[in-house]
């Protein structure tokens, strides 16, 4: 599927490991490089070798980033949905959507690394009922987000005349970004998602859900080139980084994330400087599109 919408890029570097002053400063980087979007992302616990390394809050930090750019829109990559209801969720959407002066880009999933909710306590439903879980939130956060009062049973989460106010500064609301690799949660996206954002493992395998997705969209009588397709393509060196992002882009993908975490020839180097060796390959990659 060839790509009919802009090409963007955004700057993916999760909230962990490193002390707070780190990561404003890679925010900032990116901002003033000019990455349309920057995304932290969404765990109680730190992933990689060392669960018990230091990691902020990604809705928190997203306020703050918030305040310290003035152009790069910004999200999470991605919000797990079992980590908060969805009121509250809404509510914190709307907070950083008008701190941001409407840049927020509403990532979202179901939520999948086990080990922090049996540490917390918290349910950990079946890979099914995942699903439905954000299906049924993503379907009431909309109402929240649009109505003056919203009234919604399901079988997990009910509002009854709730009032959510302010709404979103950009309506119908943000942009949502939905994570998802099976077919269950694709076919989610086509129903509720304005881009996909791939955690599949392997190029071919991404493509051939991208194919899907297509599927699923015209299967319920959407256009689907109106869901953006997103990818994460890892800094690892200027020509391989390129290499990656002009085969995303030739398969349809037009919204590319930078991971600058970690990972190839740049692991060695302090996150500021491998953010501002992102931003030095900005151009090139623009020249892809």
């Amino acid at each position: 599927m060839a790509a009919r919408n802009p090409l963007r890029f955004g700057l993916k570097f999760s909230q962990q490991l490193h002390p707070i002053d780190v990561h404003t400063d890679v925010w900032r980087i990116g901002d003033q490089a000019g990455f349309d979007h920057i995304w932290p992302f969404d765990h109680l616990i730190a992933l990689g070798g060392d669960p018990s390394a230091p990691i902020f809050d990604g809705w928190t930090a997203l306020g703050a980033m918030a305040a310290i750019t003035t152009r790069a829109r910004m999200g999470l990559n991605v919000t797990g949905n079992l980590y908060r209801h969805p009121g509250l969720m809404a509510k914190i959407a709307v907070t950083v959507d008008h701190l941001s002066a409407g840049r927020l880009e509403f990532g979202i999933g179901t939520g999948w690394n086990e080990p922090e909710f049996a540490q917390f306590g918290l349910p950990f439903p079946s890979a099914g009922d995942r699903v439905r879980m954000l299906d049924e939130s993503l379907r009431a956060m909309k109402l929240l987000w649009k109505e003056p009062r919203a009234t919604f049973k399901g079988r997990f989460y009910q509002l009854t005349e709730a009032i959510a106010e302010p709404k979103p500064m950009q309506r119908p609301h943000p942009p949502i970004w939905i994570g998802a690799k099976g077919q269950r949660m694709l076919r989610l996206t086509a129903r509720h998602g304005d881009v996909w954002n791939s955690n599949i493992q392997g190029f071919d395998e991404t493509v051939a859900a991208s194919r899907y997705l297509d599927e699923a969209c015209r299967k319920i009588g959407r256009d689907p080139a109106t869901v953006r397709r997103s990818m994460n393509v890892r800094l690892d060196g200027p020509d391989d980084t390129l290499k990656r992002a002009e085969a995303a882009v030739k398969a349809g993908f037009s919204e590319l994330l930078v991971m600058i975490g970690g990972g190839g020839t740049s692991a060695t180097l302090d996150p500021r400087k491998r953010a501002e060796a992102a931003a030095g390959l900005l151009p090139r990659l623009r020249a892809l599109g």
